[in-house]
């Protein structure tokens, strides 16, 4: 018989991709899941999942309430039929980085805006020809980063070609590929944006094996305000986003909603920041 005092515990689900111990996110976000965890006193247990087959993500050890007070999924590959899954089961859920119109949980970013606040502060700056090297778009961060790109240049008018939209799916590898398309062009861009830190290390890498000053020639915003950014030859401009926070956030509001004392459906959106440094300059006309 399951005893009625035991220690309130929770999951993490976590979407498997590459460096999955050495990302930022990831350990950001359990950052924050492990400090709300002192202070609730509660255990939870990281649960990382394939990302290519999401029928594996929830079996009925993770939906026995006897064991199991709550999930938090740390993002949901788009996949809201998941969460809808869990919350049939009478499972209390918390989603991160989705914004969802759905009557479900979240604490996220809103990753659309920000991305088109990146955009705006190139334009600003005299730049029209803007590329993009865009994040993995079976999530919602990487999709909406991209809409924000391409709303931004809609609103001003500016046609990009469709080579400048490239993909690096939030690794370096396929970065690294994408940033030596965009700058073996003829109609080189002026600007691009990277829809992670990561990834824009990977493009100012490349850029300065191939001699392009950087603002000078090429300018450069990331996202992330990852703490890689030290190493970089020139200080990166990036949009900040409080990761920590979310997972923090996400812990202790799971933690109110499985005890019934949260209105619902909690949906909190975090604000982002974009940090100025020197990876950007104005377009020499």
């Amino acid at each position: 018989m399951t005893s009625l005092k035991r220690k309130a515990t929770y999951v993490l689900v976590i979407p498997r991709f590459e460096d999955i111990f050495h990302s930022y996110y990831a350990g950001e976000i359990i950052r924050g899941v492990s400090y709300s965890a002192s202070r609730l006193n509660a255990d939870f247990l990281v649960h990382i999942v394939d990302r290519s087959d999401h029928r594996g993500w929830l079996d009925s050890t993770l939906m026995d309430k006897n064991y199991i007070d709550g999930i938090i999924f740390a993002d949901i590959d788009n996949d809201i039929d998941v969460v809808k899954k869990a919350i049939r089961r009478g499972m209390p859920c918390m989603v991160l980085n989705n914004i969802l119109d759905e009557p479900m949980n979240y604490v996220a970013v809103d990753n659309k805006k920000a991305g088109l606040q990146v955009v705006e502060y190139f334009i600003r700056l005299g730049h029209k020809d803007i590329a993009t090297i865009a994040g993995d778009t079976t999530t919602q961060a990487g999709l909406m980063r991209l809409e924000g790109y391409r709303e931004a240049l809609l609103e001003h008018k500016i046609i990009a070609p469709r080579h400048y939209t490239v993909f690096g799916d939030f690794l370096r590898t396929p970065a690294r590929a994408a940033a030596k398309k965009l700058l073996k062009l003829k109609d080189r861009p002026t600007a691009i944006f990277a829809a992670s830190d990561v990834m824009a290390l990977e493009l100012m890498d490349v850029a300065r094996s191939m001699n392009i000053n950087i603002p000078e020639e090429l300018s450069v915003i990331g996202f992330d305000d990852n703490p890689l950014n030290a190493t970089s030859s020139v200080p990166l401009t990036t949009v900040s986003q409080p990761l920590m926070e979310m997972g923090r956030s996400g812990a202790e509001n799971l933690g109110l909603i499985s005890r019934g004392k949260a209105r619902l459906p909690l949906k909190l959106v975090l604000p982002t920041k974009l940090v100025k440094r020197k990876s950007v300059g104005e377009r020499k006309h």
